[in-house]
């Protein structure tokens, strides 16, 4: 019987490399699929509740910074405590880079940490957050990185403090000439201009109101009169300037999206039309909007993760184009997006 045990060893051997073998092709298979994905599904992030979506282009990467409804409320009400950054390469795989600043860091602040967004100058990043002030109203922070994914530092004090509740929901934009500009606003739309610092702004000029008109921003039953809600996005694209931001049409009690335009930075603005309607939202909804390898895209949220409402939300994305003119037709909200590539 001895000489058939070297048989037998060989043949264990065999099944054990055949095995071994299969792990192997499996294992390059199933890596294979992860890298030709190709679909990637709304929302984006599932395994916490995000809103308020505040996208940065840098480099051949798109960051998205959000807010972070936590899973249990206090007093019923929006409890949000931290920012939250995510990247991407092709908008179908995301990297968590976690909290990357939050109420723990600014000494000031006791709660309310809303729609922030970031902006890169000189080799700084710059987080706009606004935050309810300790034995205050609303007010603007600024948290400053060396890296886009944080951790950011609060500059000490708010940037803009009007002692008022109108100062939340920062948009920032760096003009072709230099000029920063910082808009903000529920009820009223308002804006700064920003030095070249990022963290002071013309003190001569002041804070700015914008003509809350028809005109401008249409007839809605936002306690301006006009549509305008909030949480506007400003951005310039082939010399004309958008607004966008969320919006009360008429008779309507859940937000929608909509934009208007300019051939100036500061106005007069023009209204341009419903972006995205408020079917299959919930009561909030915000705008962020980017260019990203030749693609242009539309984030917003809505409620449609699993325990989702309006105090735990879910951002998502939609690509869209833009007419010849400029305008923007609206943007149904979807399943998710293609993979971008040049």
């Amino acid at each position: 019987m001895r000489r058939f045990i070297p048989t037998i060893l060989l043949l264990i051997l065999l099944v054990i490399t055949i095995m071994i073998g299969k792990k192997a092709q499996d294992i390059r298979e199933n890596t294979n699929m992860s890298e030709t994905k190709m679909f990637g599904e709304n929302p984006i992030i599932k395994t916490i509740y995000t809103a308020d979506p505040a996208p940065m282009v840098y480099g051949d990467t798109l960051y998205l910074y959000t807010t972070h409804d936590e899973d249990e409320l206090v007093n019923d009400f929006y409890t949000m405590n931290d920012w939250r950054c995510f990247s991407t390469k092709d908008m179908v795989n995301w990297e968590d880079h976690g909290a990357i600043f939050s109420l723990d860091d600014i000494a000031w602040a006791d709660s309310r940490a809303w729609a922030p967004q970031a902006v890169e100058r000189n080799g700084k990043f710059y987080l706009y957050c606004p935050v309810h002030k300790i034995n205050g109203g609303m007010a603007i922070a600024v948290g400053i990185s060396d890296s886009p994914t944080g951790p950011f530092k609060d500059l000490g004090y708010p940037l803009v403090d009007e002692g008022d509740w109108n100062d939340i929901d920062p948009t920032v934009f760096i003009d072709d000439d230099g000029q920063a500009y910082l808009y903000f606003g529920n009820p009223e739309l308002r804006y700064v201009l920003l030095n070249e610092d990022m963290i002071t702004y013309n003190q001569e000029v002041g804070i700015v109101k914008v003509p809350m008109t028809e005109e401008a921003f249409a007839k809605g039953s936002h306690d301006t009169g006009t549509s305008y809600g909030e949480g506007p996005w400003f951005y310039k694209r082939n010399d004309l300037y958008y607004m966008v931001y969320a919006a009360f049409a008429v008779g309507k009690q859940n937000e929608h999206l909509a934009y208007s335009t300019s051939t100036s930075p500061t106005g007069p603005w023009k209204y341009g039309g419903v972006l995205m309607t408020e079917e299959g939202g919930v009561f909030t909804n915000h705008p962020g909007i980017a260019d990203f390898k030749g693609h242009s895209y539309l984030f917003y949220h809505t409620g449609d993760l699993p325990g989702g409402s309006l105090f735990h939300r879910s951002v998502c994305v939609a690509e869209f184009t833009y007419n010849e003119d400029g305008t923007i037709d609206t943007i149904e909200k979807c399943k998710g997006i293609e993979k971008a590539t040049f």
